[in-house]
């Protein structure tokens, strides 16, 4: 079964663009990874500083695959706070 996570991350105030391309760049990595079903990023319209990264993944084993991946890390100032994260076994309902 899919493993669907959506993680939100604040940007540092004015730089939600910024951020948001970094992403970009990273999603079209990921998505080449094997198991993964959707790995993108949004920016919020009403709080362009506030993004949304929606990933499903195949399966546990491809999730875990996933991360022990080293990627290198963002430029320091532009997050701020802490990411939240959920987890939710993807099952499709309609």
């Amino acid at each position: 079964m899919s493993i669907r996570l959506i993680i939100t991350i604040t940007a540092a105030p004015g730089r939600g663009s910024e951020l948001a391309q970094l992403y970009k760049g990273r999603c079209a990595q990921v998505q080449a990874e094997p198991g993964c079903e959707q790995y993108e990023i949004f920016q919020g319209v009403a709080n362009p500083d506030r993004l949304t990264l929606l990933e499903r993944w195949a399966d546990d084993a491809a999730l875990e695959t996933h991360a022990r991946v080293v990627r290198p890390a963002l430029p320091p100032g532009l997050r701020v706070g802490t990411v939240e994260r959920e987890d939710y076994q993807y099952n499709r309902t309609r």
